[in-house]
């Protein structure tokens, strides 16, 4: 299904479709303020394993980001934070950064990295934090991407293309427009350090400079 919703105005019972497929366990592809992504709730551990499918990938190799509607909600499923790491998450979220940070035991081990950690998201599209504001939990997500026969990889930027090639093979696609072609900005913030390990969409934050 193809489902066409509007950041400024999502329509009530469209986000409502999409969350109670996510509810009974969907994988949907949604919109977010960088790359489209395959998503599902984080407490179905089945859907997390047909999008490494659909990525190509092993549930081991495989990496997620938790897609969180707040810092309030991201804040539930890592460690706690000492205050110079909260203020420089409240200053750019919601954002395309993705901050490799500590889970804490909230977060299922199938999620996170060797290291114990995960990347984490609240980004800046109306559409995408809707309804995991109704959903009432975490998306685990990844982005939309093909390899191509010259192993150049490719990331999907029309919604209509995306339903093209993976309507079929995922419950949902949310049509949220085109968008864009640039990824997220990441910092790793584990162990209490910052790193800046990809200048992505999101402005480098001065303390990194």
């Amino acid at each position: 299904m193809l489902l066409k919703l509007y950041e400024d105005s999502p329509n009530s019972r469209d986000v409502a479709r999409v969350v109670d497929a996510l509810q009974n366990g969907a994988v949907v592809i949604v919109p977010t303020d960088t790359f489209y992504s395959f998503a599902c709730s984080m407490q179905y551990k089945k859907a997390v394993e047909q999008i490494a499918q659909l990525k190509g990938f092993s549930l081991k190799k495989a990496k997620y980001s938790m897609l969180c509607s707040s810092l309030s909600q991201l804040s539930e499923y890592v460690r706690p934070m000492d205050k110079d790491l909260f203020a420089l998450l409240r200053s750019t979220l919601p954002g395309p950064y993705t901050f490799i940070m500590d889970a804490n035991n909230s977060v299922p081990r199938n999620y996170q990295n060797a290291n114990k950690t995960i990347g984490m998201r609240v980004p800046n599209n109306n559409i995408l934090r809707t309804i995991i504001e109704q959903l009432g939990c975490p998306l685990i997500g990844t982005s939309v991407r093909r390899i191509d026969e010259d192993t150049e990889i490719e990331y999907f930027t029309d919604p209509e293309l995306i339903y093209e090639t993976f309507g079929k093979r995922v419950d949902i696609v949310v049509d949220g427009g085109i968008g864009s072609d640039q990824p997220s900005t990441v910092i790793d913030c584990s162990d209490n350090q910052l790193e800046l390990i990809r200048e992505g969409q999101g402005a480098v934050p001065d303390i990194l400079a």
